[in-house]
């Protein structure tokens, strides 16, 4: 990198300290860490780490602000371990939890854990850490926690449950992290937090990284911080990227038809999460993509943890590019954090705050609606399986391309959670809404859902918040004459998605995952390479299938071809590679006529395929 001169030709002062800024070996961290920073290839510190890790490392209590994908985990976790080290070095014979990091849910927990545990590569012996909210019994948590871990990676919930039993100690804690802490209080963790705050001792440096600042934030800063240092980061370089914003206004049953067009025709190339209303509409959606021979995978709250965690690490490598996702967050009505005398942050993002915690009749008939509560302002009370789990927030989705909202979320601010998994870390992203028109609700009984009917309103709140935000939301137009030679195709596969079939490929897929999650976990542990063949897409063939839906002839596509399906290109190239392997593709088409490859089972060839074997 070359410094900027003055006018006498000298690097100037500044200059140098920015550069000192962003090399790891100017922050002062132990040799073992850089080491292992050297072997994740972290080259340099992203703004967010370069501005915290050197606060953290002087004491001082910090609130970040900072976009997901922006490297907040490894600026909280690299100071912490830091600390952990020094007092090891100062003490060897030390035997005590001194780090705890709170996160919302299991999903982020094994994220974490997993950052430890690479950064700890060549200290290992020094700094042991568990993660609480793995799924093993309360005789195995507690005698992990019987050897005094030096690090604790939970969700509240999990550590309070050990604090009270007296398997965990927090007397000698001196590092608290809270990682997406707008999330913590409003995924039901109030009661917890509070309870923890009386059980951690005063005086314990914070950390508390989010994505926003709201009210929630405001209200852990109150309970935990000393006057923390507040920043609010923005990389430069990520101001040319982002996410692009779509809403298309639909009848209810083209949801169903406008998807097919987008993924058949690969009008959306790249990743995609496809966010639905609920677990039945999960299966609803599958079901009729695999009419068409698109291949999807679910991942929703009745899936085992182990299943849950395996399908995003393999969406991450690329194995699989549509996860059809159940928001149940949004279905049950998150509760809302008490609240307390706070100075917020930001005018603005008050005024956010208060559009969704002062509930209007609108949100009050539509929390009555989603979670079917006679009485709104009365919500049921999550399990702690429910608290645990959330597919918009807290899951770390990498490149993703596109977030297809096929029913639109309840909140303004949850939209803004989902679209967060896609445009993240620089790269640009695209997200498409579905929206019914209130004179259309309603009008298509077997693909209504009852969140629809309201969501003319929240893409008016929607709207306000992304525009204070910077961010438009634009209107996306189809040509629906050009689509509408794909209706037939459409309602032909709706017919054989059934209520019935969907309850049975609920049933079949809550089996099939559960005998990969518990029975074959030892047997995959010990062969980690059958792991890489498990996948998550098959075909249920709950429905009907219908041979002939999975071609599109081509009568049926525009004169224009797919442009002729838009009024603007709505193509976004994302990371999925499309060209097709000739070699394959030859040896495909050999092996079809009898020619090459090889012979099928028992070395015989079906002489009806061939007549050149057949003959003698």
């Amino acid at each position: 990198m070359k410094r900027k001169l003055d006018a006498n030709d000298v690097p100037s002062p500044k200059a140098a300290a920015t550069e000192e800024e962003l090399d790891f070996e100017a922050l002062g961290l132990d040799p073992r860490l850089r080491q292992a920073l050297i072997k994740e290839k972290f080259s340099k510190p992203t703004l967010v780490q370069s501005k915290a890790i050197p606060l953290a490392l002087e004491g001082k209590d910090i609130l970040a602000r900072a976009k997901t994908g922006s490297g907040k985990t490894a600026a909280y976790v690299l100071p912490v371990l830091q600390g952990i080290l020094q007092r090891k070095s100062n003490d060897p014979s030390l035997k005590a939890t001194t780090g705890l990091i709170l996160v919302p849910t299991r999903e982020l927990a094994e994220q974490v854990q997993k950052v430890v545990t690479s950064f700890t590569s060549f200290c290992g012996k020094d700094v042991r850490s568990v993660n609480l909210t793995q799924k093993v019994s309360d005789a195995v948590q507690r005698s992990l926690l019987a050897d005094f871990p030096d690090l604790v990676i939970s969700t509240p919930t999990r550590v309070l449950a050990n604090v009270n039993n007296s398997a965990l100690s927090l007397e000698q804690l001196t590092h608290l992290v809270i990682d997406e802490a707008d999330l913590v209080l409003s995924y039901g963790y109030d009661e917890d937090i509070n309870a923890l705050s009386k059980a951690i001792p005063r005086g314990v440096q914070t950390f508390l990284m989010s994505a926003t600042l709201t009210s929630e934030v405001d209200t852990l800063k109150s309970l935990f911080c000393r006057s923390p240092v507040i920043l609010k980061l923005e990389d430069k370089e990520e101001k040319g990227a982002g996410v692009s914003q779509f809403v298309v206004k639909c009848a209810e049953d083209e949801k169903f038809l406008l998807t097919y067009v987008i993924f058949k025709l690969q009008l959306v190339k790249g990743k995609v999460i496809i966010f639905v209303h609920d677990v039945d509409r999960c299966y609803r959606v599958k079901l009729f993509l695999e009419q068409f021979g698109i291949k999807s995978c679910v991942l929703n709250s009745e899936l085992p943890i182990n299943s849950r965690l395996h399908v995003v690490e393999e969406f991450n490598k690329g194995v699989y590019d549509i996860i059809i996702a159940a928001d149940e967050q949004e279905i049950m009505g998150v509760p809302k954090p008490t609240k307390k005398s706070i100075e917020p942050a930001d005018e603005d993002e008050m005024d956010q705050d208060k559009e969704e915690i002062g509930t209007s009749e609108d949100e009050d008939h539509e929390e009555a609606s989603t979670s079917k509560k006679s009485r709104p302002e009365k919500r049921r009370k999550m399990t702690a399986k429910e608290k645990d789990y959330s597919i918009s927030r807290g899951v770390d989705f990498q490149n993703v391309a596109c977030v297809l909202n096929f029913d639109l979320p309840t909140t303004s601010k949850s939209y803004t959670h989902r679209i967060g998994r896609t445009g993240r870390a620089g790269k640009a992203g695209m997200a498409l809404s579905f929206i019914v028109p209130s004179d259309m609700y309603g009008k298509h009984k077997p693909t209504s859902v009852s969140s629809a009917k309201h969501d003319e309103t929240v893409l008016a709140k929607i709207t306000k918040r992304q525009g204070k935000l910077g961010h438009e939301v634009r209107p996306y137009h189809f040509e629906m004459s050009q689509v509408e030679a794909f209706r037939y195709r459409m309602t032909d596969a709706l017919r054989a998605v059934t209520r019935l079939a969907v309850q049975e490929a609920r049933a079949r897929e809550i089996r099939q995952e559960l005998i990969k999650s518990e029975k074959l976990k030892r047997h995959f542990e010990e062969n980690p390479e059958e792991l890489r063949q498990l996948r998550h897409d098959g075909e249920l063939r709950a429905a009907r299938v219908q041979a002939h839906l999975k071609h599109v002839p081509e009568y049926l596509m525009p004169a224009k071809g797919r442009k002729g399906l838009s009024k603007e290109d709505i193509g976004y190239v994302g990371f999925k590679k499309t060209s097709e392997n000739r070699i394959r593709k030859a040896r495909d088409r050999n092996r079809a006529k009898g020619k090459g490859g090889r012979k099928p089972s028992g070395g015989k060839v079906d002489p009806l395929k061939t007549f050149n074997r057949g003959r003698k």
